[in-house]
């Protein structure tokens, strides 16, 4: 089963946690045990699981990809300008893969799953993919 969600990020640079929107998805598919998937098809937007307990995580992440990967770069070429956001997406990746044990994310005690984005506001999409085990 495929479902695909709808997100709005606010910022340039954000992570927004998703895990509550993947549990409705497996709720919604009946998946009792196998994989979810989470996707992101955009190439200036991540997914991610990290650390949810403390907010100071997420804002770390984000302060160390924009001074590895600033978005002011005069060796970036790209014409649109958001060259660093496609590089941090690439970094960070478009799909994590998150067992799924008798209807619940097997994720660890701290860790969330996060929409990250890169050039934003904008509205995005995720697509959660079931495979049941």
């Amino acid at each position: 089963m495929l479902v695909k969600r709808s997100i709005t990020t606010s910022r340039r640079n954000e992570f927004i946690d998703i895990t509550s929107l993947v549990r409705e998805a497996i709720y919604e598919s009946a998946l009792v045990d196998g994989v979810a998937i989470v996707f992101c098809p955009h190439t200036t937007a991540a997914i991610t699981i990290n650390e949810n307990a403390d907010p100071d995580v997420v804002s770390d992440m984000i302060t160390e990809l924009e001074r590895l990967v600033p978005w002011r770069n005069p060796k970036f070429r790209h014409a649109e300008g958001n060259s660093a956001a496609h590089v941090k997406a690439s970094l960070m990746g478009q799909t994590v893969s998150v067992p799924v044990e008798q209807g619940r994310l097997c994720l660890g005690v701290w860790q969330a799953i996060y929409f990250c984005e890169f050039d934003g506001p904008r509205s995005r999409q995720v697509t959660v993919q079931f495979v049941p085990g």
